[in-house]
Formats: C-alpha cells, structure tokens, sequence
C-alpha cells in the first residue's frame, strides 16, 4: 500500500464520516485520488502484471453486505488499494503484451475526471449542445488524423462490438425488407462475410442482429492470413444463386490473432460490384494510419461504407472510446432512430442517440479531445512507430538461436511466434503452453496465445503507452530461459 494512504498530508473534515460531501471534504477526496494515482502509475512495474488469485478471492475479502452508515473515504481507499487493485490484471503495466492494450495516458485520466464532474447525458443536442458539438469536432480530427475524406462522419461508441454491430443494423436495413417494421422472420435471408481471422464480434453481431450465426461466411485465408478475394467472391456468387441476399463484407486491418492486413482495395471492388456494404475492422490498427510510412497499408478503405478504431487502444485514451465512422448516416438512423414525443425537438438531425441501440450517451467525446490537445498528432504517431519498430526488434531477436520461430509475419506491432518441435505436434503445443505459463507466473510480462494453421501459438503485442525497450528485454529473455529450462516433451 502506497505511504501517503497512511500518512494523509491534509485534514479530512468530520463531515466525511457522515456522508456530507460538502466542497472541502470533495476537495480532500479528489486530492487523496490524485495522490494515489501518481503514486500507482509511478510504481505499477512493481507490481505483478496478472494477480495469483483463484475465482472468488477478491469477494471474500469484501463487505458481504452494504454499509448501512457513511465510512470515510481514507478507509474506502484504503480497502481499495488492497483488496482491489491487488486482484487486477494490470492493463498500465509495461509489461502488459498480451492483447491489444488498453493502457491510458495522463490527459486522459483528467478528462474522465471532468466527463464524471459535468455528469451530462448527450442523446440530444439540447440535453447537451456542447458535448454533441466536441463529439463531432474530435471524431472530425481523428478523421483528419488518419488520411480518411471528408465524406466520412461519424460518433463515439463504447467499443469495437457495439460500432460492428451498430454498422452490421445498418447494412441489414439497406439490404433487407421492412426488416426494421416486420422484423426478419418471412424476409430475405441475410449473409455476412468475414474473414476465418476475424474478430468475435462480427458473429455475436449477427446473432444480436437475428441473423444468427449461420448467416457469417467465414472466409479462408491466405499464407499471411489476409481473406482471399477470390474466396468471398466464390461465396457470395453462391448465396446468391441460393436466393441468399448478402448484406455486409467485413474486412479487418489488424486482425487479432496476427494483425493480418486483408486485401480491402479488392474487396471493396467486390462490394462495389455486387452492391454490398463494406465494413473495416480497424478498432486495433486504425489510428497507425497517423505514421505516414504506415499509410499505405491502409489503401481502400476509403471505399467502405463504415469504419471502426478504437483510441481507447492504441491511442491511450481511458475506456470506453470506439469511433465509428460512416459515409451515410441514413441507413444507421433508418434502423434505429425512434424519437418518442417527450424527446421531440427542432434539432432532430445532431441528435446522436438516433444511431445506436442506447439512448444515454456519456460525454466520451472529451476524452479525445483533451487527448489531441495533449499529446498532438504528431506525439500520438511517434509513439506508435516506437511500438513498431520494438516488435521488429523483438521478432529479431526471438528467433535467434533458433528455438522459436515466426508463425506469422510481423504487422504492426504484433508478434505471433511459437517454440518449434518439428514431428511432435503434441510436444511442441505442451511445451509452449509451458513456456507462456512460467513467463507470465513470474509477473513481470503478461503474454497471450492464440491458435493458426492448427497450432498453438504464442502472441506478443506492443501498445502500452508505458512500455520501453527494456521490457521488451525482459520478456524475450524470460521466453528464452522458459524455453530452455522446460522439457517439450513431458506432459503439464
């Protein structure tokens, strides 16, 4: 537990313990947090990546019921340091290499404060003109910011899921019937396009959409494991000599398990051709389209009819931040914009609740302002390309010697690489299971697995805002002695 929580360096007033959060007791709480806070963030390499907890563990340290009086915030805080932030997997760790990160800059951590602060809920204009107003400047910059035309607009979203999904309702009312009145049981019957590496997403949102799970062709894919044109062209032709109406192709630039690159120039001329809309899965690797030498792995998706990056990734904005951007906003509200009368207004069009399932929208615009405010294109891209150009190094540096080997090739800032016994598929997924275990039970790295071509594989990405090269040291060398100290070939 950090000092400071035991030696509080101002007076909390009395009216703390009886729940009267006047000014001055609000004061001394935010200044408590705020120590804290630099405090974690300074020391949170000390601290174990992933917890050794068991399920369960966290609860029963807690409370079983609630308080039935006010306890003072020294004492919340307290418990909060110890029971609570000992159980979390550290996403601010350096160490932090096995998703894509969600790791959060210092402007962004005051933006939430003042989103908290203002507490304004932004489905309409007036219920908040402002917050409509920064939404729309800052989704505009990030447009700006990564090369796309000024034809895209588009909103802020809690994640990539609800963005895919809130596109796939869209792509479903262009290409169905009076789906959005008589409901999709009797109509045309609907088909999606994904890649085999696609995100979950694309099928929970098909089945949140009632098409159900069926209706996704997962497409296969190449060497590099980008979806093959000539494969989605094949499918579609198929489902519509089958009376099957295809609805939305969904192409990735950065897909999870490899951060594969599909081929979207050809994709998009498919979809061009055969009329259907045009989604690109760029939640991960979008804002990379901010390095200029990146650019041009971004060709043709200009094309697509909506897009989905998240800043909350790469970018270091805190979570919730997925923007989804669009070239037409009239399918998104023919799916679902419904205004009942009591929220009837003359400013019908800025109303940003009419694209989207929910009603109430928090003010996550800020949070990307105050971020291109802080930070600056220029400071955004520079780290990014410093993530890059660590995985290279990495992936260099992993296959020397010759135990581990490339299982992809290198994009972005993601490394998949497995430790190779040729002739024993058995042994070589048993031993990298191994490996993976006694590199993130050490808790200094946390890394992430992944299946390709049907073998086990082991996943390394770059996206904390925190990580340096010397963590990066850390984790291949404790691969390279896991490797070396673990047999391939006994079971556990």
């Amino acid at each position: 537990m950090p000092d400071h929580i035991d030696r509080p360096n101002r007076e909390s007033p009395a009216a703390a313990t009886a729940g009267d959060w006047s000014g001055e007791t609000l004061g001394a709480a935010l200044g408590r947090a705020a120590e804290w806070t630099i405090d974690y963030r300074a020391r949170v390499e000390q601290r174990p990546v992933f917890p050794d907890l068991a399920p369960g563990d966290v609860r029963r340290a807690l409370a079983e019921a609630p308080p039935r009086t006010p306890e003072p915030f020294e004492r919340v805080l307290a418990d909060f340091d110890e029971h609570i932030v000992s159980g979390l997997t550290h996403w601010n760790h350096p160490g932090f290499l096995a998703y894509f990160s969600s790791s959060t800059r210092a402007p962004s951590i005051v933006a939430e404060l003042l989103v908290a602060a203002v507490g304004v809920n932004a489905m309409l204009w007036r219920t908040s003109p402002a917050a409509t107003e920064v939404e729309r400047t800052a989704v505009d910059w990030l447009r700006q910011a990564v090369g796309l035309p000024d034809t895209f607009s588009g909103l802020i979203f809690d994640t990539a899921s609800t963005s895919t999904f809130t596109a796939l309702l869209a792509a479903r009312e262009r290409a169905g019937v009076a789906v959005r009145d008589d409901g999709l049981p009797g109509g045309p019957a609907l088909a999606v396009y994904t890649s085999e590496q696609s995100h979950s997403s694309v099928e929970k949102s098909a089945i949140a959409a009632g098409l159900g799970r069926r209706s996704v062709r997962r497409i296969e894919t190449d060497a590099a494991f980008r979806m093959r044109p000539e494969a989605l062209e094949a499918a579609i032709a198929d489902d519509l000599e089958r009376g099957i109406r295809p609805a939305m192709v969904c192409a990735t630039i950065g897909t999870t398990s490899t951060a594969s690159i599909d081929p979207v120039p050809a994709l998009a001329a498919i979809a061009k051709r055969t009329g259907v809309w045009l989604h690109v899965d760029a939640a991960y690797a979008g804002p990379a389209a901010m390095v200029s030498e990146q650019r041009p792995l971004f060709r043709g998706w200009e094309a697509a009819d909506s897009i989905v990056l998240n800043p909350h990734k790469w970018l270091g904005t805190s979570l919730d931040c997925s923007v989804l951007l669009y070239r037409d906003a009239a399918p998104f509200r023919a799916s679902l914009a419904l205004t009942p009368i009591y929220l009837e207004s003359g400013n019908d069009e800025t109303n940003l609740m009419d694209i989207g399932l929910a009603l109430g929208r928090r003010f996550r615009g800020l949070k990307l302002w105050v971020l291109f405010r802080c930070a600056g294109t220029d400071g955004l891209a520079a780290t990014m390309r410093r993530h890059i150009a660590m995985a290279e190094a990495a992936a260099a540096r992993l296959v020397e010697g010759g135990v581990f080997e490339l299982a992809a090739p290198v994009s972005f800032s993601t490394v998949c690489f497995r430790a190779a016994r040729e002739g024993d598929p058995a042994g070589e997924e048993r031993w990298n299971r191994k490996i993976l275990a006694r590199v993130n039970a050490a808790g200094r790295s946390f890394l992430s697995h992944t299946e390709l071509d049907g073998r086990y594989t082991v996943r390394l990405s770059v996206g904390s805002v925190h990580t340096e090269e010397r963590h990066l040291d850390e984790a291949l060398e404790a691969l390279h002695r896991a490797a070396a100290d673990l047999s391939p070939g006994e079971p556990g």
